[in-house]
């Protein structure tokens, strides 16, 4: 849990390296869970970029005494995801 306390505060800090490194291991995982849900690239492009702004732009919605920040964002994409299926 520790390495998830250090990349919340690097990325409330504006650490543009972590949020990279964030993309770069979960990116593929967060998009695939999109596609599965919508059935769209296009849709699960947009999900996947969606949940990787929202961590930029508000880092302290994650709290990692709740999960990981896979779990986060997994749990963000399926949302996302989710409500895009619903509006469609």
């Amino acid at each position: 849990m520790s390495a998830d306390v250090d990349v919340r505060a690097a990325l409330a800090a504006g650490d543009l390296g972590v949020l990279g490194a964030l993309y770069d291991e979960h990116g593929a995982y967060v998009y695939g869970l999109a596609i599965e849900v919508t059935g769209s690239r296009t849709t699960a492009e947009e999900v996947t970029q969606d949940v990787f702004t929202a961590l930029w732009e508000r880092p302290l919605s994650y709290d990692p005494e709740l999960g990981s920040i896979r779990g986060w964002l997994a749990s963000r994409a399926l949302h996302e995801a989710a409500v895009r299926v619903k509006a469609g």
